[in-house]
């Protein structure tokens, strides 16, 4: 059995500008999508083809970097180079800008939503991680602004069950945050990379995460816990996370985003060398010292860098990419009983 990455469609996503980031609702019947061109689309499906419902363009003065949908999925989040973060609600008929967060100095990185949707994590090249408090009155709040970095922050992302944080920066480490006695403290360092961390995604339960990065490699570590079996030693209280795979010498350039399939269990790449790669864990391996092969592999999936990859959370393999050519690309990764097809 063959697994393969089949293009289901090719969408000019922001024409004349890079194509930056996409984000499916919790849904996963909307895709939400940012480039230079400072706009927001969304897009629906009808049918076989994907359809741009809405376009944002009335937010930010400059380029939309990243956005993130909210648990619930009637809000959206957007970041810019422009050091703002703008909250979108959904409503009938589109989209209404309720609200713009300011207070980083530059570029806004990243932004992801706590699994409780009450908090939003936001990060900037001003080496700093904001955590915001979000009331019933859509009032948002900075309560806590960290600086454990010491070069530009990358990428934010929670924890898929709780309130656990994670960045990743230029720095070459990834960062890990919790509340503590009101406020937000960094409890962990994971080191390993040799150059910037890019991305960084949980698996489904969220006891491991897989991190990319410009050396080109991506890692999965696991969380052990105090007392664990293994004998990996832990800070106090603290659980500890641990590398047990590092991937080398399948990307050729930067790997600038990972996914992990909440529903399959695969692991997407967007890479620099215009790639897009798939890896699934090798069946029988030792989880805490697992094995992972390279299972499907698109060179050309853009005509340019691979700037982002993302699983749809509720169809298992759909697949959207996009790219510095400004297209958003979507997948359908699929088994094929057929031998001697490439890919």
């Amino acid at each position: 059995m063959k697994q393969r990455l089949k293009l289901e469609g090719r969408l000019a996503g922001h024409p004349d500008s890079r194509a930056w980031f996409t984000a499916w609702s919790p849904a996963g019947s909307l895709l939400a999508s940012c480039g230079g061109d400072r706009a927001v689309r969304v897009w629906a499906s009808e049918g076989t083809e994907w359809v741009c419902k809405w376009v944002l363009e009335d937010g930010h003065q400059r380029t939309v970097r990243k956005v993130a949908w909210s648990p619930c999925g009637n809000y959206l989040a957007s970041v810019s180079f422009d050091a703002t973060t703008c909250i979108w609600r959904k409503q009938d008929g589109g989209f209404e800008c309720i609200t713009t967060l300011e207070g980083h100095e530059n570029e806004v990185k990243s932004v992801a939503w706590a699994p409780s949707g009450n908090l939003l994590a936001t990060c900037s090249r001003d080496k700093s991680v904001w955590v915001w408090e979000v009331d019933e009155e859509d009032e948002y709040e900075c309560v806590s602004v960290l600086n454990a970095h010491t070069q530009d922050v990358k990428h934010v992302i929670w924890h898929p069950n709780g309130e656990l944080l994670v960045s990743g920066s230029y720095d070459n480490s990834i960062k890990l945050y919790k509340e503590e006695d009101d406020d937000w403290v960094c409890f962990d360092t994971l080191e390993g990379h040799e150059s910037t961390v890019w991305s960084i995604a949980f698996d489904q339960n969220g006891d491991r995460l897989a991190s990319c990065s410009d050396d080109k490699t991506l890692k999965i570590w696991k969380e052990y816990k105090p007392g664990n079996e293994q004998g990996v030693m832990c800070n106090g209280s603290n659980s500890c996370w641990k590398c047990i795979c590092t991937l080398s010498g399948y990307h050729t350039r930067t790997v600038y985003d990972v996914s992990w399939c909440p529903n399959t269990g695969a692991i997407a790449t967007a890479c620099g060398d215009d790639a897009i790669r798939v890896f699934e864990e090798d069946p029988n391996s030792d989880p805490h010292q697992p094995t992972f092969s390279l299972v499907a592999h698109v060179p050309k999936a853009h005509a340019q860098d691979v700037n982002c990859v993302a699983w749809n959370p509720k169809q298992p393999g759909l697949l959207a990419s996009c790219s510095d050519d400004g297209d958003i690309a979507i997948w359908r990764y699929e088994a094929e009983l057929a031998t001697g097809c490439s890919t």
